[in-house]
């Protein structure tokens, strides 16, 4: 990563509805960022992330 992406240890954020076993994703504390939690070091997702809660809320995506 650049110097202006996500870090590995910046303070991300598990889902709330998550459990041990499950799959779920992480938000960086900018929520400008998403990780699968198990893939920590993979990834990231970039984007407006309210925008995209939005719109699983709503069925749109």
């Amino acid at each position: 990563m650049n110097g202006d992406g996500p870090r590995l240890d910046d303070n991300w954020r598990k889902a709330s509805r998550s459990n041990e076993n499950d799959s779920c994703v992480e938000v960086h504390p900018t929520r400008r960022y998403l990780r699968d939690s198990k893939n920590q070091t993979g990834p990231t997702l970039s984007g407006d992330v309210f925008a995209l809660v939005g719109a699983i809320r709503n069925g749109t995506v």
